[in-house]
This record gives structure tokens, C-alpha cells and sequence, in this order.
């Protein structure tokens, strides 16, 4: 079987291609190795041309012995007709333009020319051979050759092009069918992403190079996001655009480049894509939007070329010597010129270098006789004026030679040494290898000033208070920001006042300088390099130095490092969480929006920064659904993906304790829990609670009581304190044995007083509903004692735990009415009737409550006759009374 195949996402060049390659192989089978892009779709439907092009699913790869591949030569980029180039025997051809790559698929039969489209390369092959098309065929080779060279505009386009297009308007190709498919209109909707890259724009220059970085989330497929690419670049008049866009589970990246010094296909190839060195694409998969950028700008400074440097760095004229010059001569004239390196020369010839550090070790083993000949380096490696920025850092950094002469024709032209390299990285930031000194130009969108909307949301106090912290971080030449969900929930309009503060610079001299001009105390944590200030009106601030944190494995306590504030969002769990206010005076208010989280914040998604976020702190799973479930989001498809890979890793046993407690009781302690704990059944997570567990209908109508029970504790508005994370957590675990109960405390490092309630609480509450569901009535008294060691949180689970309507109507009884009952009659009223203190004194009290419970005794009087009826005093003690 023979089979012609392109690239996945196929456009008009590799149709047209395809085509082409049919009429030199007619017996093969036309087959996409994937999806075909919209417009190419349109023309199937609107052309009267039949094609007869075969389904994937209908072809036995195992039977294909020919395989005919056009417009591209990578494996990865052929999706399932990867599998038969293992084939015994198969035959390969390959037709392509695209330039050579690392991974290129080897053929029997390689055509491949640098030209704009591969349509030319075939028309060349039609033109030689002699082979007719027809004016259909012209035409859809044409839409190839308009739509690969972008209308014969893009740098990569070349004279062959314009020559097989003249050849194809002799075919007869019309070009209003042309048109039609490569001039579109925008629709409304298209105009909005182009306005949401323009507003997510950021410029970074690179080795002198502008080159402007925009991403989007979308939460469909765009068929049109390069033509919307190409019009944003058009508009702003951009030598070199990236464009990634989330589309579901994968990210796709749109490259474009008018320049030689950022060839945008070798980006391209880094993320398993393809393209020219003006334009390129790819489809990333298993990464956040923010780490495709984050890798995206390390491979623009990799690949970032500036046309010359050596040239514009050398140093001339040279300071040389000759091969007679001895060394301690040599010595002399390092000195003099304060210079490290000589090159020795022979008839304008260089023939090694001598350095002061080989001049003082001779020098010192009295050799300084010897003629440098003796000692000069001859293995080094020389550049040509034209040798680029990044030669000259790898022969200085990588390979540590400081000194490098520049040859043009044989001649010694000019030297770089170490130092000229480092003055220049020094003077000049933007040729650093770095994301930190990258020189970042936000967009005006992604640096709001937020003042306005501060003064609208928050109190004047407030305002005061973030004032001072900027100022008192600047007094001390530290850069405070408000961050997290402070600031999070400012752009929602949601009232928090849950400060926390991050510092560049040292966070916990910062809180001791603040807590000083504040009257405050501080509370220090060295290890995390954090701190907490509580002002005198008990409100506290959390403050934190800005920090990388890194885990040693998965699941462990992070380690901290000093970092920048990017660093410090980057390492946060959610991008809605990664955004930060300046607080220091000459830029208070000022938003710093690293990743676009406002888009999120929009788009209402819990976005995870990093693919290892899970990994690294699996409790970020349970703080993930909280937030989803409170503020009414959706996680986002890959953040969604990656935590259900984790759940499968099973990264839930190790070291968490007590952080996945607290995870555990920030979700109990929402308002209502229940559909977070039904979230959590879904990802399959009880199982981490106690492998028993399973939220089915029994498990889920408990829970509801329980909701239900804290619902009427509310509107009593009573002043006792309750906690509902206790009543909820009892009920989630209520169908466990006490036993497992323990196990979980000890696994959850649950502190004693809780772990104390929790079993005590368990074990009386399945007490008291044995008896409430055994026996139909119970008289006011016997209620009192059943109930009268529960805690509120205890009563509010005996009546999650009641199915019959008795038991809930008792703890109500008991709760609204008979817990407050009390007698008149005390221990000192007992002493003075003449009763001698002991055991019997309760017994009597007791006796007492129970019969004014009852409805028995109503006054003091009838305590008093009560007393005098079941507890006469004896002759004696009535005579000593």
C-alpha cells in the first residue's frame, strides 16, 4: 500500500501538496495524518472538487510499504503514520521547504528546497517533467503559494515562488477563488482576542532585539489565531511576535518574525513544532500557560541572535610581543599596561598567549630567563569580526578561555577579553541570560494603577495602614507588596482584610521596623524568613520576604530562598493568587500582573502557575476545590488534568499532617461545604480521609442533616460559640469505628484537645442515638442527662444523626429550653437548713433539677416542702439548726 500524508492541522500548502504528489503517484491513498485548519475545511465544502481523500481508521498501518510525506519532515508531526516507518522494508519520500531539522525523517527519495512554499517545489518537478494541471489544480496550488509566502510578503519568500505562481496564472488559476480564502474579514469575536493580545502584550528585549510576547486563555478551539496573529502584528507594526493561546487541554503557539536575528522556526522546533525562520507554529501539551512562557523567553535567549558584536567589542591596537621576549620582560609589560594576556606574534601571525599568571609561577621558580615561547598557550580558539554575542559568551563562560583574538584573513584584527564581556553584560541588562533583568515591558493593562479602586473599597484605616507599610519599607530601602488574596478578591470587590505582605529584602527586619512604628508586636520565623506584626487593636499582618520556594521531593516542606517578587508570585498555587500591589509611595497602588491573571480572575478559572504545582504540595488540591466551590469557578482543563494525576500518584500518604488538616478544615468551615465534599468524592480524594469512605446516598442525607442542624443552631442566634467544622467532620466520618477515628487524628497530627473532643464526641453521640431511637418518649429530666455532657457541636451531630423526627425535636427541647434549667435552691441554701456537705448534697440537687424539669416543682416553696418530704433532717440536726 502506498500512502500520501502531511502534517497534523493541515493548511492549503499541504492539501495542495498532497494533490501535487498524487499525480506522481497515482496509485497511492490520500490521508491526513490529523485535523485540517478552518479555512481548508470551508473549501472542502464549498469547492465542486472531489477529492477522494481516506479516513485514518479505514488503513492498516502495518500494510503501508510506501509512505510519501509532504510539507514536513518531522515524525512527531504526523500523529498516528508515525508508527509504520518501522515498517520492514517500508519506502520513505519526502517532499518539503521547510529548513533541516535535528530528528528529520530520513527518505529513499528527498526533494527539499529553500523555498516559500512546497507547492513550488512540486510546480518545479510538474515544470520539468512536463506534467499538465488543471485550472482547478492551478488554483489550489496557488492558494498554497498566497497563503505560505503570506501574499509574497514574508522574508522566506523567493524568486522560484513568484515564478511557479506566474507559470500557475498560465495554468489558469483564479485568483478571485484566492481571495476569497486569504483576505478575511474579523468577525466581532475575533476582534476581541485581538484586543486581549494586544492588552496581555509584553515586550522583552533580548540581545538588543524588541520581541513582544502575548498568550491568551481561550476556552475553545480558534481556528482563525493566526490570521488574528498576523493582524496584531500588522497593526503594531512588530518585527517579532509569539502568540500562545490556551485552547482546552493544549497550548498553541504563533510565531512571527521580520527579522534575521530571531529566526522563529528553531523556537519553534524546541516546543516539537516547525516552520520557517519568518514563520512558524507548534501544539504544546502537559504545561501551564505560564511555564510555555516562562520556557519561551529562556530559548529567545538561547536562540536570539544580533547580526555582529565582535566587531563592535574588540579592542585595537594590540599589545603583543615577539616569541624572543623573556618572560620576566613579558612580566614587565603586563604591568605596565595593566593587562592579563599577551599575544605572542611572528610575521603578523599569532602564534600563542602568555598570561601574567604563567609569567609570576616561572617568575617565582626563577624562570624568568626562559623565552615566553616556553610558556604561552597555543590551544585556544579564535572568532571573525562577525562572530555573534552569544560565540563570544560561550568561549568566556562556557568554556573559560578570557581572551579571545578576532582573525580576518589570517590577520590578528582586534582581542575581546573576559572583561570586555562583563562591562558590556554590566552596562547593558539586556544581553543577560535571565528572566530576572530581562527588560519587561508590561502592557498597560497587566500594571493597572489600582488607587481609585483601593480608596473605593477600603476603609480610610486601611488605606493608612498600606501607606505606612510602603513607607517604612522604603525608609529602609526594602519594596513592600500586598499580595494573595487580598488582592485577589480588591479586583472582585469582595471585602478581605487578610493582609498579607511580601518584602524584597529582609522580611523580618522589615516587621520589627514596622511593629516599632506601629506600637505593634512582632512574632518572628527564621526558617521561613517570616513574621507577624499584631497592632495594638489586635489586627494582625502577615508579612513574608519574597521567596523561591523549592521542594526536595514531592510532597515536602518547601525550602525558601531569596528571590524577586516575580520569583515569589511564580511559586504561589493559583495564578488568581499571583498578583501583588506596590505599597512604596512612588508607585502605590500599582498592580504587578506577572501572568495574566486578571484574565483568569475574568474568566473565572482556577489556573494552576506550574505542571509539579500538585506534586510539590498536594494540599493545593484541596485549596483548589475550596476556591472553586466558594467563588463559584471552574478549574481550568489542564489544572483539572494535573490533579487527577496526582491523585493517582498517591502523594497523599506522605509527610502532610497537620497542613492537610487545616486544608480539611478551611473546607469544612465554608458556609456550605457540601458541594466541595462532593467535588472531592468526584477526584476520588475521600479515600485519603479513611480508604472506607464513600459519599453515597446514607453518607450524603448525614451530611445534609448535619447542614441542616448548623442551619437552625444559627437562627437561634445564640451566644454560644460553634464550630461547624467539627459538626461536619463528624459527620463525613460518622459510619467509622473509634479506632479508625484515632488513626486518623494521629495521621492528621489533629492536637489533643481536638482529637480529645472528636472521640469523645463520636463515641457519646452513637450512645445517645441508640437510646433516642429505642425508646419513643423520655420525660424533660431524662432528656437533660442524656444530653447534658455534649458540646454544641456534639448536640448538633446526635441531630444529623436522628432519622426519626422524636430525637431532633429532644436536642432542640434540650438546647432552646432545659440546658439553662437551674433550682433555687444551691449548696449554701443546703448548709443552711442544717444538711452536713457531702456526696448526698448532689444527689439532692439533682433530685431537685430533675423534679423542676419535670414540671414537679415550680417555686422556692416547693423546693422547700420537696426537701422537707424525701429528705427530713434527723432530730439532732434540726435541734442544732
Amino acid at each position: 500500500m502506498e500512502v500520501i500524508t502531511t502534517h497534523l492541522n493541515a493548511d492549503f500548502d499541504s492539501m495542495a501538496s498532497m494533490i501535487a504528489a498524487k499525480k506522481l503517484y497515482p496509485e497511492a491513498i490520500l490521508a491526513f495524518s490529523g485535523s485540517q485548519e478552518k479555512n481548508l475545511r470551508k473549501f472542502f465544502v464549498q469547492s465542486l472538487m472531489i477529492y477522494d481523500f481516506q479516513r485514518l481508521k479505514n488503513i492498516d498501518l502495518k500494510k503501508i510499504t510506501k509512505l510519501i510525506v509532504v510539507d514536513t519532515r518531522q515524525a512527531s508531526r504526523i500523529g498516528s503514520f508515525a508508527a509504520c516507518l518501522e515498517n520492514p522494508g517500508i519506502e520513505i519520500h519526502l517532499y518539503d521547504h521547510h529548513p533541516d531539522a535535528p530528528g528529520d525523517i530520513q527518505g529513499h527519495v528527498e526533494v527539499v528546497k529553500p523555498v516559500g512554499s512546497t507547492a513550488t517545489v512540486f510546480i518545479e518537478i510538474f515544470q520539468q517533467r512536463g506534467v499538465k494541471i488543471t485550472k482547478e489544480e492551478a488554483t489550489l496550488l496557488a492558494l498554497a503559494e498566497y497563503e505560505d509566502t503570506g501574499s509574497f510578503t514574508f522574508s522566506t519568500t523567493t524568486p522560484a515562488d513568484l515564478h511557479a505562481m506566474a507559470w500557475l496564472l498560465e495554468s489558469g488559476a483564479d485568483l478571485n477563488t484566492v481571495s476569497q480564502y486569504i483576505i478575511h474579514e474579523m468577525t466581532s469575536y475575533d476582534i476581541s482576542l485581538l484586543n486581549e493580545l494586544i492588552k496581555s502584550a509584553t515586550t522583552y528585549t533580548i540581545q538588543s532585539v524588541p520581541i513582544t510576547v502575548s498568550r491568551i486563555a481561550c476556552s475553545e478551539y480558534i481556528d482563525d489565531f493566526s490570521l488574528i496573529v498576523r493582524q496584531f502584528m500588522s497593526m503594531e507594526n512588530l518585527d517579532v511576535l509569539f502568540a500562545l493561546a490556551s485552547m482546552g487541554e493544549r497550548i498553541y503557539l504563533i510565531a512571527r518574525s521580520r527579522i534575521p536575528e530571531v529566526n522563529v522556526g528553531k523556537v519553534a522546533m524546541e516546543f516539537n513544532g516547525g516552520g520557517h525562520a519568518s514563520a512558524a507554529a507548534a501544539t504544546i501539551s502537559d504545561m501551564t500557560l505560564v511555564e510555555a512562557e516562562e520556557k519561551l523567553i529562556r530559548l529567545l535567549h538561547k536562540h536570539v541572535r544580533p547580526a555582529s558584536k565582535a566587531r563592535e567589542l574588540m579592542s585595537f591596537p594590540i599589545i603583543s610581543a615577539n616569541p624572543d621576549l623573556s618572560t620576566a620582560e613579558a612580566n614587565d609589560l603586563l604591568i605596565r599596561y595593566g593587562i592579563t594576556v599577551l599575544p605572542i606574534m611572528k610575521n603578523e601571525k599569532i602564534l600563542g598567549l602568555f598570561s601574567r599568571r604563567d609569567a609570576s609561577k616561572a617568575i617565582y621558580h626563577n624562570l624568568g630567563h626562559l623565552p615566553v615561547t616556553e610558556f604561552m598557550t597555543t590551544e585556544f580558539a579564535t572568532l571573525p569580526p562577525s562572530a555573534s554575542l552569544g560565540d563570544i559568551q560561550e568561549l568566556i563562560i562556557e568554556h573559560r578561555q578570557r581572551f579571545i583574538p578576532i582573525i580576518e584573513d589570517v590577520n590578528l584584527v582586534g582581542v575581546i577579553t573576559r572583561t570586555d564581556l562583563f562591562n558590556l553584560l554590566v552596562n547593558d541588562p539586556a544581553y543577560l541570560p535571565s528572566l530576572n533583568t530581562t527588560q519587561n515591558q508590561p502592557s498597560i493593562e497587566r500594571n493597572r494603577n489600582l488607587t481609585n479602586l483601593l480608596a473605593q473599597s477600603l476603609k480610610r484605616d486601611m488605606i493608612i495602614l498600606l501607606q505606612t507599610i510602603g513607607e517604612v519599607a522604603r525608609q529602609n530601602h526594602f519594596t513592600a507588596y500586598a499580595v494573595g488574596g487580598f488582592v485577589r478578591d480588591l479586583l472582585l470587590h469582595i471585602e478581605n482584610y487578610d493582609l498579607d505582605i511580601v518584602i524584597e529584602g529582609d522580611g523580618i527586619t522589615f516587621a520589627k521596623k514596622l511593629a516599632e512604628e506601629l506600637r505593634g508586636t512582632v512574632r518572628t520565623h527564621i526558617k521561613f524568613n517570616t513574621a507577624m506584626v499584631k497592632l495594638p487593636n489586635g489586627f494582625k499582618i502577615d508579612i513574608a520576604t519574597a521567596r523561591l520556594e523549592y521542594y526536595e521531593y514531592p510532597a515536602a516542606m518547601p525550602v525558601v530562598e531569596l528571590s524577586s517578587i516575580k520569583l515569589d508570585l511564580f511559586r504561589r498555587d493559583f495564578t488568581i493568587n499571583a498578583m501583588a500591589i506596590d505599597l512604596n509611595p512612588e508607585k502605590f497602588g500599582i498592580l504587578v500582573d506577572f501572568f495574566n491573571c486578571q484574565n483568569d480572575l475574568k474568566d473565572r478559572q482556577i489556573r494552576i502557575i506550574h505542571n509539579l504545582s500538585f506534586v510539590e504540595d498536594p494540599t493545593r488540591i484541596f485549596r483548589a476545590i475550596r476556591l472553586e466551590q466558594r467563588m463559584g469557578f471552574t478549574l481550568g482543563k489542564l489544572t483539572e488534568k494535573q490533579l487527577k494525576n496526582a491523585v493517582k500518584r498517591n502523594l497523599f500518604d506522605r509527610k502532610l499532617g497537620r497542613r492537610f488538616f487545616h486544608e480539611i478544615q478551611l473546607i469544612l468551615s465554608e458556609p456550605n461545604p457540601l458541594p466541595a465534599i462532593q467535588r472531592m468524592a468526584q477526584f476520588d480524594l475521600l479515600k485519603f480521609l479513611h480508604h472506607s469512605l464513600l459519599l453515597d446516598a446514607p453518607l450524603t442525607q448525614i451530611l445534609e442533616e448535619a447542614q441542616r442542624a448548623l442551619s437552625w443552631h444559627k437562627l437561634l442566634y445564640l451566644a454560644d460559640d460553634c464550630q461547624p467544622w467539627i459538626v461536619y467532620l463528624q459527620a463525613l466520618m460518622s459510619r467509622i469505628q473509634t479506632r479508625a477515628m484515632h488513626a486518623f487524628c494521629k495521621k492528621f497530627e489533629v492536637s489533643e484537645k481536638y482529637t480529645y473532643t472528636l472521640i469523645r464526641e463520636k463515641v457519646e453521640a452513637k450512645r445517645v442515638v441508640r437510646i433516642l431511637e429505642r425508646r419513643a418518649h423520655l420525660c424533660p429530666s431524662e432528656i437533660y442527662w442524656l444530653f447534658k455532657g455534649l458540646t454544641h457541636e456534639g448536640l448538633l451531630y446526635v441531630m444529623a444523626l436522628c432519622r426519626n423526627k422524636t430525637g431532633k425535636q429532644a436536642v432542640s427541647f434540650y438546647v432552646t429550653q432545659l440546658r439553662h434549667t437551674k433550682t433555687y435552691l444551691r449548696g449554701e441554701d443546703l448548709k443552711k437548713i442544717g444538711y452536713r456537705p457531702g456526696p448526698q448534697f448532689q444527689t439532692i440537687l439533682n433530685h431537685l433539677l430533675e423534679k423542676k424539669l419535670d414540671g414537679v416543682l415550680q417555686t422556692r416553696e416547693d423546693e422547700y416542702h420537696f426537701l422537707e418530704t424525701e429528705y427530713p433532717l434527723s432530730p439532732q440536726a434540726q435541734k442544732d439548726n
